[in-house]
């Protein structure tokens, strides 16, 4: 089928991301927006707009049908929820295949069986994926033993989690209970799924994805790239390819990635997330999101892709337009994620009126933004504000674009991780490259400077 009408059911800068897309391709592209979004850029440069609900997500953007029925007023023929919000929900995409509608993402059983991480794995092992030593918790009288087995430190892992929540690292067995009795209610109460399971914890590790884009009959990758740089397991930068890799374990990540893919049978954008041990010098599977995500403006530089454009395209039933030997990588990439937080107060959000927004251009920039002058930054929904992304002939000449394009970044009336990500890259460590999961903590306990006067505008 041709795809006419798109209904986008998100906000911020992904919503805008997919909008240009749509324009480009010649569809219209019609916004799912909150009250609080109404009068938003999206909103401004949408084809149309159809309200969800209050400002709260889970009665608007959270709200299958409210979706639906936005969806079925516009007369769309298909619906994008970009990254995040229901982009991994069954209901959604069971939803949308009753109404009629096609759902830009993979299809519900794929949804089934990588939203559920013990399934996940169970899916990676089938396929011939290294997996993370571990098992579920079947009751808290087991975890002793389980742990014994797996051996400390550990982690204690949400099965519907992601970003962070619900996952808790152990270093000491007497606290075993109390941190698995913790990890469940996050979990319950941030995905309504109690269940947690336990992990081997690798101290010296780094997490290193692969895209992965597929028909449902065809999969190819579309490279590395490293994610490494993370507070409390939420990204802040990210790279592509990914630097310092030894040539044969990156093309091993590269089948593993493919083998479960095709596994699968995979139909849009995927990401196969790993945990390469530094020490041990092998990799293993983490988890694999069935979206396209924040990062994926870093891969678009390096293959000359439109990620949203192959979602599309792929959702309208079209075979792949390319096969594995067609993808080529150019360069590196880097993307920072510009945040409304204030980094020297543990990064504690920042919501307000932004009253300045100048942003950088020249050659291998880009920015993935929703701001301008006047523009609220709401309390309800992620911080994210932009997204800043340089492309150089290599990883060096990629640096130092970075550099100057954070220079030339001004967001007033609200503070911003900004300067954070200027300290990160003037990083000694940093700019050689490999940094592991644990860099971002002792980055932190080094150079956020300590305030006592009020909070900074980045």
């Amino acid at each position: 089928m041709i795809i006419r009408r798109v209904l986008i059911a998100n906000r911020g800068e992904i919503a805008l991301r997919v909008l240009r897309t749509c324009r480009r391709l010649g569809i219209e592209a019609v916004l799912a927006s909150s009250d609080a979004d109404l009068h938003s850029v999206p909103a401004l440069l949408a084809d149309r707009v159809v309200r969800l609900g209050p400002a709260a997500p889970s009665a608007s953007y959270l709200n299958v049908d409210a979706v639906i029925a936005a969806a079925r007023a516009a007369g769309a023929d298909a619906i994008h929820p970009g990254y995040g919000f229901l982009s991994e929900n069954q209901r959604l995409a069971r939803a949308c295949a009753e109404a009629g509608i096609v759902f830009i993402g993979p299809t519900e059983a794929q949804l089934a069986a990588v939203g559920d991480k013990l399934e996940a794995r169970r899916h990676a092992v089938a396929a011939g994926l290294p997996v993370v030593p571990g098992g579920p918790l079947q009751d808290a009288a087991d975890a002793p033993r389980l742990a014994t087995e797996i051996g400390f430190p550990l982690l204690v892992k949400a099965v519907g989690g992601g970003g962070g929540r619900g996952m808790k690292q152990v270093h000491d067995p007497a606290a075993l209970t109390a941190t698995i009795d913790l990890a469940m209610a996050e979990a319950a109460a941030a995905f309504g799924d109690p269940r947690v399971y336990l992990e081997r914890f690798v101290a010296s590790g780094r997490h290193v994805e692969v895209q992965l884009l597929g028909d449902g009959q065809n999969v190819v990758h579309l490279g590395t790239r490293d994610c490494s740089v993370q507070r409390r397991y939420q990204k802040l930068v990210e790279e592509a390819p990914a630097p310092l890799l030894d040539p044969a374990l990156r093309e091993e990540m590269h089948r593993a990635a493919v083998a479960l893919g095709k596994h699968l049978e995979y139909r849009g954008l995927g990401t196969v997330e790993f945990l390469v041990d530094i020490e041990r010098g092998t990799f293993y599977f983490l988890e694999m999101n069935a979206r396209i995500q924040v990062e994926h403006p870093v891969t678009e530089a390096i293959t000359g892709l439109d990620l949203v454009a192959e979602q599309i395209a792929v959702a309208e039933g079209r075979p792949l337009s390319f096969g594995q030997t067609d993808v080529s990588f150019t360069g590196h990439a880097f993307e920072c994620r510009l945040n409304a937080e204030d980094w020297t107060r543990d990064f504690q959000p920042s919501p307000g009126t932004v009253t300045e927004a100048v942003f950088p251009l020249g050659e291998g920039i880009r920015i993935d933004t929703h701001l301008q002058a006047g523009v609220q930054v709401p309390p309800y929904y992620d911080s994210l504000l932009a997204k800043l992304i340089v492309h150089g002939r290599d990883r060096q000449e990629a640096l130092a674009r970075m550099r100057t394009a954070l220079a030339r970044c001004t967001i007033g009336g609200v503070s911003t991780t900004v300067p954070m990500h200027q300290a990160v890259m003037d990083d000694i460590e940093f700019a050689e490259g490999g940094v592991d999961t644990a860099w971002c903590t002792r980055f932190l306990q080094q150079h956020t400077p300590v305030t006592t006067g009020g909070a900074g505008h980045g």
